[in-house]
């Protein structure tokens, strides 16, 4: 049974979730669900029961002292609730977790059921996985939904991924069926440079959910821990002649890709944002770092190094972007992601 005692009465409450693990390429999709938390102050007031989702073994509990008292913090999935003011009021119900080892059925169920008694009037998963995209420009973020009529209402793109999922794909399409109208959004991180954070695609993302919802999120020192990281991975990159031609080659692949993009409707979507942040009426509140370090590293998926690595060149047919997925929560490795139709640009639904 699902007890809701002490949560306000929601205003258009909007749910955004984002899972630690697979579908988590350098934290990014998780730490920009932790800095609307923190910026907001999000209230927590409900947290699923470990015991049912995890595998300790795999996402161990760990222990800390608190004024020389032993606790122990168990490995889980959290919900807070933030108020969200303005001209246009409306909450969000943040979910901020580890993607479940077991039932994960039973999970979407429990979180579906918060969902419903809360009113939510839409769900918004983040993600975020490895691509063939330079750092150098600026991060792809794909917004797709399954309901066709979300995707013409909503200018955004209707899935056609076939293939393994996580469980953000499984929670997409338990919304779908539960009537609930539901958006992922995917940040596409340099495979090269997968090592977390990754502050440039959190702001990447947390600029999309700004333009979905119709929200002025403040950044805080978002935007410079941003260009830090892209100053340092630049510098890194430098170090090596194949590196940088190898950067070189996807620049050209991007910007010749992307030249019919440079159109009025893009131009209006940033111009827009410009706008909205330049009102002094909206204020922006002073907030820390979203991310734990400043220090990149590029790597190399395959040997784990944390200095340029020297990328083979791929062979005819073969995928230059290596492995595509985020970290396992217990190793800190990459893992392996599904990847997105390549002739469509859709990520996992």
């Amino acid at each position: 049974m699902i007890e809701l005692e002490g949560v306000p009465e929601l205003v258009d409450p909007v749910m955004v979730a984002a899972f630690e693990g697979w579908n988590d390429a350098g934290d990014a999709a998780s730490t920009a669900v932790g800095h609307l938390d923190r910026e907001w102050k999000g209230e927590v007031f409900a947290a699923l029961d470990a015991e049912d989702y995890y595998d300790f073994q795999v996402n161990r509990p760990t222990v800390w002292l608190d004024g020389g008292v032993r606790k122990v913090t168990w490995p889980t999935t959290r919900l807070s609730v933030i108020r969200v003011g303005g001209d246009t009021p409306r909450d969000l119900v943040l979910v901020r977790g580890i993607e479940p080892s077991m039932r994960w059925r039973s999970f979407c169920n429990e979180l579906l059921g918060f969902a419903h008694e809360l009113g939510v009037e839409m769900v918004v998963i983040l993600g975020a996985l490895l691509g063939d995209t330079p750092h150098t420009r600026p991060v792809p973020v794909s917004g797709v939904t399954s309901d066709p009529d979300l995707a013409r209402t909503m200018d955004l793109e209707e899935t056609r991924y076939e293939g393994p999922t996580g469980i953000v794909g499984i929670l997409q399409e338990a919304a779908t069926h539960a009537g609930i109208p539901t958006v992922s959004l995917w940040a596409a991180v340099p495979h090269y440079v997968s090592q977390p954070p990754n502050p440039k695609a959190t702001l990447a993302l947390l600029n999309r959910l700004e333009d979905l919802l119709s929200l002025r999120i403040p950044l805080g020192e978002l935007p410079e821990d941003a260009r830090a990281w892209q100053v340092g991975v630049d510098q890194l990159a430098a170090e090596d002649s194949e590196v940088a031609e190898y950067v070189q080659t996807l620049e050209e692949a991007r910007d010749t890709a992307e030249l019919p993009e440079a159109s009025g409707e893009a131009i209006a979507r940033e111009f827009e944002r410009y706008l909205r942040r330049r009102d002094p009426a909206a204020g922006q509140a002073p907030g820390g770092h979203a991310t734990d370090g400043d220090v990149p590293y590029l790597r190399d998926p395959a040997g784990g190094r944390t200095r340029p690595p020297k990328p083979q060149r791929p062979e005819a047919g073969e995928d230059p972007g290596g492995s595509r997925g985020g970290r396992d929560a217990s190793s800190g490795q990459d893992q392996d992601d599904e990847k997105p139709d390549e002739s469509t640009g859709d990520p996992d639904d």
